[in-house]
């Protein structure tokens, strides 16, 4: 695919199909690709009478057609975008306002100017930082992620791939706008793809199942969490799913029981996932030729592009012809500029030559497939005894009501740590015990090393961060107090 802008690929939507259907809000109303370049046009003309072109911009709106028309505008008017999360508290807004220099913030969407074009010198060009975002904050204050627009027309290109998107698809993403899950999902896919997507002001188990069987939507992106509140919620058998062909979900390890129980309960829907983070994009995926066995127990095949290597967690050593466990790290296309104005976090980031770090333990067979163990900073040390956070947390999650469940590592004067779950239940769960949920685990075959030794149940949901993940260092100062 020949490098370009969304700006430029919006414009010829508009001149080529102007009455067709751009954005749904499922609440109501929707924007076609000609109101929706003529809205971002009449904004980006307001906007560039007040900054200079690569002056940085911070956004902070509700997800929905209106924040796309806004990240558009400053596209045209050659503004860096810095998105923020609806959810993202005061403090975090001031220091990523401090952090990237951005010299305002806009919550509502700009008046509109007329216009008789945007100076082209204000243009972007693909390779160039046009975007600035935040980790995703699970603990202590978020970094600021530098992002150019060929890393997502790259990303697009996997999704194509591994999904094969037709002219009948209708997209729907209830992740939120400003971060990479809820970038190539919402803002750039279903663009490039000329197809509509369907969103969501606030997410709800209900709106979404609602909104599926009303535009009759075929690929849906979601975090594990997500989707698992859909099969909890009644809405999902109350509505017709079957036209969901595919389901990209990913951010949190994907629970294999509950994802086969969506498949097999919503009809044809496979599911999909890429695997990296906001800064690496997309280190393997799964598609759809992919059994289910790869598909929902691991992280699939490397793609190639992205040349994927393991680094042994303490020396940095290259582990990758053993086969791991080692920290997986990449250098390809669909990777970040790194760091916005942070030298040290971008030290940790990259290797002195070059490959960006995910942070988290994998390993890779013979087929090239990658399997993800958990984060190098997420494993809890018992005894001297390293456990996955992640392994433990998947298999809480099979408890009967658990919503979901985060482990922790509680200190312990004799062991070091010991391991603290905390598991998210449905309102109608009766809360169970410690030794009913080891016995459940004991039942499932789970090493007895598995086992949690403090549960701690919470009614509804487990506290997240302004992206949406959990909030693993608020649990962390939890379980340090019991």
């Amino acid at each position: 695919m020949t490098a370009r802008m969304l700006a430029a690929t919006v414009a010829q939507h508009a001149a080529t199909m102007p009455h067709d259907v751009a954005f749904v809000a499922a609440a109501g109303g929707q924007s076609t690709w000609a109101s929706h370049y003529e809205s971002a046009i009449g904004m980006a003309a307001t906007l560039t009478t007040r900054w200079p072109a690569r002056s940085r911009i911070a956004i902070q709106m509700a997800d929905g057609p209106e924040v796309h028309a806004v990240m558009l505008a400053c596209e045209l008017a050659g503004l860096v975008a810095v998105g923020i999360g609806a959810r993202a508290n005061a403090r975090e807004v001031e220091h990523l306002m401090h952090r990237t220099g951005a010299c305002a913030i806009l919550r509502d969407i700009p008046a509109a100017s007329p216009s008789d074009g945007i100076d082209p010198a204000r243009a972007f060009t693909p390779d160039e930082l046009w975007f600035v975002n935040s980790t995703s904050g699970t603990t202590g204050l978020p970094k600021c992620v530098m992002h150019h627009q060929a890393r997502w027309f790259a990303f697009h290109e996997l999704a194509q791939v591994a999904a094969r998107f037709t002219d009948d698809d209708v997209f729907m993403s209830v992740l939120p706008a400003p971060f990479g899950f809820g970038l190539w999902t919402a803002h750039f896919t279903p663009t490039i793809a000329g197809r509509p997507c369907v969103l969501l002001e606030r997410f709800s188990p209900e709106a979404v199942c609602a909104a599926i069987e009303q535009h009759r939507v075929t690929v849906l992106a979601a975090v594990s969490t997500q989707f698992v509140m859909m099969l909890n919620s009644p809405a999902f058998d109350a509505h017709d799913l079957s036209s969901l062909r595919v389901l990209f979900t990913g951010g949190e390890m994907v629970p294999y029981e509950r994802a086969l129980e969506f498949e097999q309960r919503s009809g044809r829907c496979r599911v999909l996932q890429f695997y990296g983070s906001n800064e690496t994009g997309a280190l393997s995926n799964t598609d759809l030729d992919d059994d289910a066995d790869t598909r929902l127990r691991t992280a699939g095949h490397v793609i190639p592009e992205m040349h994927v290597r393991l680094l042994h967690p303490e020396t940095g050593d290259d582990v990758t012809e053993s086969g791991g466990p080692g920290v997986a790290a990449c250098r390809g296309p669909v990777t970040c500029l790194g760091y916005y104005d942070d030298p040290e976090a971008n030290a940790l980031l990259v290797t002195p030559d070059g490959w960006m770090r995910t942070g988290d333990l994998c390993t890779i067979d013979s087929r090239g497939v990658l399997t993800v163990a958990g984060r190098s900073s997420d494993v809890i040390i018992r005894g001297g005894k390293n456990l996955s956070a992640a392994v433990i947390e998947d298999e809480c999650a099979t408890m009967p009501g658990v919503l979901l469940a985060a482990a922790v590592a509680k200190p312990d004067a004799v062991f070091g740590e010991r391991v603290c779950v905390f598991c998210a239940v449905s309102p109608d769960t009766p809360h169970f015990t410690l030794d009913e949920l080891v016995a459940h685990l004991d039942r499932r075959g789970c090493a007895k090393e598995l086992w949690p030794e403090h549960l701690v149940i919470v009614d509804g949901d487990l506290p997240r961060s302004s992206g949406g993940k959990v909030a693993k260092g608020e649990l962390r100062a939890q379980a340090r107090n019991l």
